[in-house]
């Protein structure tokens, strides 16, 4: 039940009938630049994240209720 070389040439036979030699080499161009262009963006991320960011803060103290408690205390008594 495999496929044999004959049911593999048809198929090829028919994709050449169907795009052409030309569009299918225009196709694999393409692709080619896609991966070349997600090369690129994937060198540039890189570069972009390799410069240190500063150091983030965080502003809460741990005796201060968080701004949704505030909320939720002030809703209550009124």
């Amino acid at each position: 039940m495999g496929i044999s070389v004959w049911q593999i040439l048809i198929i090829a036979v028919i994709v050449i009938l169907l795009f052409g030699r030309g569009k299918i080499s225009d196709l694999m161009g393409d692709v080619a630049k896609g991966i070349k262009s997600f090369k690129k963006g994937m060198a540039e991320d890189d570069t972009a994240s390799s410069t240190p960011e500063a150091p983030k803060t965080i502003d809460h103290q741990a005796g201060e209720p968080v701004a949704a408690e505030k909320a939720e205390d002030q809703s209550k008594a009124s």
